[in-house]
């Protein structure tokens, strides 16, 4: 997708904790996504993105009223890139299915993020705003994320795929964007200005933004791809816990500096991640796996 993260930095208590010898430099700060793979695995994932952003151009074309398709169009392609989308792809094709069989979730799961994305970033609050194009108002920006997340059901729905595993596609993702997955962490990330100081605190609030934002998104994505190509309640649920642990991993990875604490949590994580893939095929597995490779 395009668009990148936001350079913007907040500065919070946790960083004297464990930022290491400068204890003015904050912690938590955001910075472009990236994800170290082979090149031969690079190919596979910008093959995947690639036809999301094709399907995505196809479903919102610039057409009358371009007063709504054109804002749409924007903020959709203009919103910074998640893994979740193509994760439900390799999903879908670890368990055996076609990327067409997902390529109408994987999509919808980009559009529930640009969504998102476009919400938390409104000029509304005295809450500092990472620096990013203004072309449309605020006005227009909340009017647009509220009607993307109806067009990204609607593209699910119209799915040419077993109206079973569909209809479960679109429970996951409701939940997903709900009070107990992305919708909460927002409020969670909200809150750190009104923490107590301590450690435990702050630790605790990073995970639970991690898991709750970028963990249940992956999370789904996982769920989702395995379930409309086809797979077994078991494997549904290890491409889920994968993509938690995915989706955590790289949460942390925008918002925390490279500092000891940050490198143990990685990679206990990653060794997580690649326990829930063990079972599969193991030349598809290191495609997808590439998603947890070490980053330090």
């Amino acid at each position: 997708m395009a668009g990148v993260l936001s350079s913007a930095v907040h500065g919070n208590p946790i960083a004297r904790i464990v930022s290491g010898s400068n204890p003015n430099r904050p912690l938590f700060f955001h910075r472009p996504l990236a994800v170290a793979v082979s090149t031969t695995h690079q190919s596979y994932w910008s093959s995947v993105n690639a036809d999301i952003d094709a399907h995505l151009n196809k479903s919102i074309p610039s057409k009358p009223p371009l007063v709504v398709f054109e804002p749409m169009r924007h903020l959709t392609f203009s919103a910074p890139q998640t893994t979740a989308p193509a994760l439900c792809i390799a999903a879908c094709e670890l368990v055996g299915g076609h990327r067409d069989q997902a390529i109408a979730a994987a999509s919808a799961l980009h559009l529930m993020h640009a969504s998102a994305f476009t919400h938390e970033n409104l000029p509304l609050t005295e809450r500092p705003k990472p620096t990013f194009d203004h072309t449309y108002g605020p006005n227009i920006r909340l009017l647009m994320a509220d009607g993307m997340i109806a067009f990204g059901f609607e593209l699910l729905a119209r799915a040419d795929n077993n109206s079973n595993r569909v209809l479960r596609a679109i429970i996951e993702i409701s939940r997903a964007m709900g009070t107990q997955g992305v919708m909460a962490g927002q409020y969670n990330e909200s809150q750190l200005g009104e923490s107590d100081g301590t450690e435990a605190f702050h630790v605790g609030w990073l995970h639970n933004v991690c898991s709750k934002k970028g963990g249940v998104l992956h999370a789904c994505a996982g769920a989702c791809g395995a379930t409309l190509g086809g797979g077994s309640e078991e494997e549904i649920e290890k491409l889920r816990r994968y993509g938690l642990y995915v989706g955590t991993i790289q949460g942390i990875l925008n918002r925390v500096e490279k500092n000891e604490w940050s490198i143990k949590e990685v990679k206990e994580l990653r060794v997580l991640g690649l326990r829930e893939l063990k079972d599969f095929n193991q030349e598809k597995v290191r495609t997808i796996s590439s998603l947890v490779e070490t980053y330090f």
